[in-house]
């Protein structure tokens, strides 16, 4: 029996480019560095005493700057903290936000729900699940996302509320 070595060669680098491409998809989107390997005690104690820590990385610098510089009237609510907390907290979220994005206007997004990374990971949710009782809306990321709180989003985690 003869073999015809480049085209059994063509054929499995062929096999292989596609074994490593359906496990990369299937990494991209349950992305791994979604785990906050950054921490800060002062961060982590104020800004989950409301609602989850949210990682730095899913705000570019800009947005976190425009954000702790008006803690007052924080999404409807009075977050003012004292000044060195306030410059801890936002010296940690500037050093460890994620890549520059920006709405249209070319203002620094200040929701993380309005980034196109998080609609496009969460584009196949429903408006019902964001209206549920249980979700209320994308910024409750603890209500799908079981280990939010820890910093982790894999979509390993997921449960949806019924």
């Amino acid at each position: 029996m003869r073999f015809n070595i480049p085209r059994l060669l063509g054929f499995s680098t062929a096999a292989l480019s596609l074994s490593v491409a359906l496990v990369s998809s299937a990494y991209a989107d349950d992305d791994e560095r979604a785990v906050t390997t950054t921490s800060n005690a002062t961060w982590q104690a104020e800004c989950s005493a409301c609602h989850i820590a949210y990682p730095p990385r899913l705000l570019p610098r800009e947005s976190w700057r425009a954000m702790m510089s008006n803690l007052k009237d924080h999404f409807g609510s009075d977050a003012s903290l004292a000044a060195p907390a306030t410059q801890e907290i936002a010296t940690f979220l500037e050093e460890n936000a994620g890549r520059k994005r920006q709405s249209a206007s070319g203002k620094p997004i200040m929701r993380i729900s309005e980034t196109r990374w998080f609609q496009h990971e969460h584009d196949e949710v429903s408006s019902a699940v964001w209206k549920s009782p249980k979700v209320k809306s994308p910024a409750n990321c603890a209500a799908c996302h079981t280990l939010a709180e820890r910093g982790n989003y894999s979509e390993r985690y997921i449960t949806i509320p019924k």
